[in-house]
């Protein structure tokens, strides 16, 4: 493993434990040459997962970037980053059990909003206003009727009739 500090390749490991979900190995390094110590973690991947943008463009999955997305989307919300981190090991899963190597950009978001969803709905509103490009407060508007689970957006009550003067 590279030193993230000096770049050296002569690194050790000093301490190995497993994550509290079990999903990864946490492990202690200390570099030989510096004597920087850093922290890395070893996870099972099922398969190597390439992401199809939506202009057609290709690239490799990062589950990296799936966490930053994640903790934008519940910065100040009362959301521990352990369950940020188990969150994103069960939609990494989720993908991956798809059974593709590709898989849309698409599938990723819609993932994405059904886990905030049923986690925080500040959170699933914040990234659904970036992921489906919000560009009116009608658009928060029927997000919210998704939360609240009307289909249509809402409308005011209609007027009962004026009775007609004769």
């Amino acid at each position: 493993m590279r030193c993230p500090s000096c770049g050296s390749l002569d690194t050790q490991v000093k301490d190995s434990r497993p994550t509290e979900d079990s999903a990864a190995i946490r492990r202690r390094r200390v570099c030989l040459s510096c004597n920087f110590r850093f922290t890395t973690f070893e996870r099972v991947q099922l398969r190597e997962l390439t992401v199809i943008k939506r202009n057609g463009r290709r690239a490799p999955f990062d589950r990296d970037k799936l966490i930053r997305s994640l903790s934008i989307a519940l910065r100040k919300r009362p959301v521990d980053p352990e369950q940020v981190e188990q969150m994103a090991s069960k939609m990494v899963r989720e993908l991956e059990s798809l059974g593709e190597n590709e898989i849309t950009s698409e599938t990723i978001g819609e993932t994405v909003m059904e886990h905030l969803r049923g986690l925080d709905d500040v959170a699933y509103v914040r990234f659904a206003s970036v992921y489906r490009n919000f560009r009116e407060p009608k658009d928060f508007q029927q997000a919210l009727d998704e939360l609240s689970g009307e289909d249509e957006p809402t409308k005011p009550p209609a007027k009962p009739p004026v009775a007609a003067r004769r």
